[in-house]
């Protein structure tokens, strides 16, 4: 993906002439820039896929197969739901729905540079052209992976790739034509320390949280090396397995946010961990999931790790104390919009809650993830109050 729109960056501004003279109309390049992203992505998902059921030695899946497991992997990044006999699955693998993020922005960059795009309009089309693309192509892959054993929602399948690709591709068109500067200029003064702080934060809590994951794990390689073991079919269910698993680092990741915030998380109805209790029952053989407490007992790590939204909410706040302006206010102006930040921060964590967690089926696997609201809550409460003091000190050591 990464190659495909490099490519598109380098070719020459002037495309070729349309009968008068113009320069390539922006709707082509858009077309091709947005067809280039899920091209692209599908036929390396799909190589990966195939690379590794080549390693089966009974045979694997056919190419077929490989192509359909991919699309399906690129439809739940998006917040597609298929429903198979044990029930619907929605759990979007969240470090590819990042890497379709990545590519999009990249498309849109893309696009505004070959085009030399500077007018609003003409930002507006060509994000429109991009979205519209994606989500056709989108749309179009659910269609064809139609199977009454493998139902794709089509209402989720549009409404998750609308989304993604109006957030992605609108960030890159916006950013690189410079109209998102110029929207932000118009703000108050202590918007862009207020955004800075919040995104600062939350990136600092996810980076503590993957920590979190990789420690348990590590405590833990025994179990991991036995689930990996137990897979059989040679390297190519362990090997496959850690590809899913690192897919979903970035829910493990967020559903260690819920448990850092006090809620907790839970991996279908039988297994809860939390700071007040720990309660476990059989869940799916994922070597991911070797990080789960083996006994009863709270984990000492669990109790470290509630350190986390106030570690967040000191880097939110040293963020916005560190950038806000002599003309935006002193220590206690300082204070209020690190506060902002803090519950903005505790926002942004709910939101993140809710894109990572899902189901993996009916009954004992209907809900995997921390709970949104209260873990939104917790999260707001305690990064509030840190970056609230973070950035009051931050601007009373930054006077002059």
């Amino acid at each position: 993906m990464e190659d495909v729109v490099s490519l598109l960056a380098r070719l020459p501004r002037t495309g070729p002439d349309v009968g008068d003279g113009r320069r390539l109309p922006m709707v082509w390049l858009a077309l091709a820039a947005g067809a280039a992203v899920t091209l692209a992505g599908l036929a390396g998902l799909s190589l990966a896929v195939g690379v590794v059921s080549t390693l089966d030695p009974t045979g694997g899946l056919s190419t077929g197969s490989s192509i359909a497991l991919a699309g399906r992997l690129w439809l739940l990044a998006q917040g597609a739901g298929i429903t198979v006999a044990s029930g619907p699955i929605v759990l979007a693998p969240l470090l590819l729905t990042l890497g379709i993020a990545w590519g999009l922005s990249r498309a849109g960059r893309a696009v505004v540079q070959l085009g030399d795009l500077h007018e609003s309009r003409d930002a507006v089309r060509a994000a429109g052209v991009l979205v519209t693309t994606h989500v056709v192509l989108t749309v179009g892959v659910a269609l064809a992976l139609a199977d009454p054993g493998a139902r794709v929602s089509l209402g989720r399948t549009l409404a998750g790739s609308v989304l993604l690709a109006l957030a992605a591709a609108g960030w890159g068109v916006w950013r690189e034509s410079g109209l998102l500067d110029v929207a932000l200029d118009r703000l108050p003064g202590a918007v862009r320390p207020l955004l800075r702080g919040v995104l600062a934060g939350l990136l600092a809590a996810l980076a503590l949280c993957t920590a979190v994951v990789a420690v348990a794990l590590a405590a833990d390689a025994d179990g991991y090396a036995a689930l990996s073991g137990s897979l059989g079919g040679a390297g190519a269910g362990a090997v496959g397995l850690l590809g899913l698993s690192l897919l979903l680092l970035p829910n493990a990741a967020a559903a260690v946010l819920g448990l850092a915030a006090g809620p907790g998380f839970s991996v279908g109805t039988g297994t809860l961990v939390s700071v007040h209790g720990v309660t476990l029952a059989p869940v799916p053989a994922l070597p991911l999931l070797a990080a789960l407490p083996d006994t009863q007992a709270v984990p000492l790590l669990a109790f470290a790790s509630q350190a986390v939204p106030a570690l967040a909410g000191l880097v939110a706040g040293a963020t916005v104390g560190r950038r806000l302006r002599p003309e935006d206010g002193g220590s206690v102006v300082a204070g209020l919009v690190g506060l902002l930040a803090g519950a903005l921060l505790g926002a942004a964590s709910g939101v993140l809650v809710w894109i990572a967690g899902g189901s993996l089926g009916d009954g004992a696997l209907g809900t995997v993830g921390a709970p949104p609201l209260s873990t939104a809550l917790a999260v707001a409460a305690q990064a509030g109050i840190a970056a609230a003091v973070a950035a009051a000190v931050g601007r009373w050591r930054a006077r002059p």
